[in-house]
This record gives structure tokens, sequence and C-alpha cells, in this order.
């Protein structure tokens, strides 16, 4: 099985700077796509960042110029950049991978943006 575990979320006020990571283990020869999803209290979860093993990205329009989705292919690890915080953003954030046609979940991390 596929274990995918994500770090790296915090308190930060408006305006700081986060970066997630999340690194999947198991018998994966490659992965597809690699990416990051958020979920707020009441909300449906969405997407915020994806990226393909060609290197493709895609983000939510919300979190454009502010956040950059990388990986790196030798770890099977992803990660989010997260510049210029802001209160919307808070969630729980979640790594999702998508190998041989299946999909596979972190347990998340919750990122919270507050004075």
């Amino acid at each position: 099985q596929v274990q995918v575990v994500e770090s790296g979320g915090g308190l930060v006020q408006p305006g700081g700077s986060l970066r997630l990571s999340c690194a999947a283990s198991g018998s994966i020869p490659s992965i597809n796509v690699m990416g990051w999803y958020r979920q707020a209290p009441g909300k449906q979860r969405e997407m915020v960042a994806t990226i393909a093993s060609s290197g493709r990205t895609n983000y939510a329009d919300s979190v454009k110029g502010r956040f950059t989705v990388s990986r790196d292919n030798a770890k099977n690890t992803v990660y989010l950049q997260m510049n210029s915080l802001k209160p919307e953003d808070t969630a729980g954030y979640y790594c999702n991978v998508l190998y041989a046609s299946s999909f596979y979940w972190g347990q998340g991390t919750q990122v919270t943006v507050s004075s």
C-alpha cells in the first residue's frame, strides 16, 4: 500500500509563509500526479495545487501568485510553498497522490492564519 505523510503546517500571521511537505512511500515505481487539497470547516475539499510527472502545474485561482508547488521525483515528495498567507487560507491541507489509476490521501496538516 502507498503511504502519504504531510508535514509543515502550523500557526502563522497574515502575510507570513509556510512550506508544506508530502512524502509518498511504498511500492511506487512512478507517480502520475501529486497535489495539495484543502478543506475548511463547513466547506467542500478543494484543489489547491497539483504537479504532474511532466512538471506541469495547476493552481486554484485563489492562490495563484502566492503558492508554488514543486516535487522531488527521487524522493517521491511534493512541496507547497505558501507566501502572503491570508486568513481565508486557514484549512486542513491534504496531500494527494495519483498512481496507477488510484488516489491516495494523507491524513492532513492544519494551517491556521490568524493575528
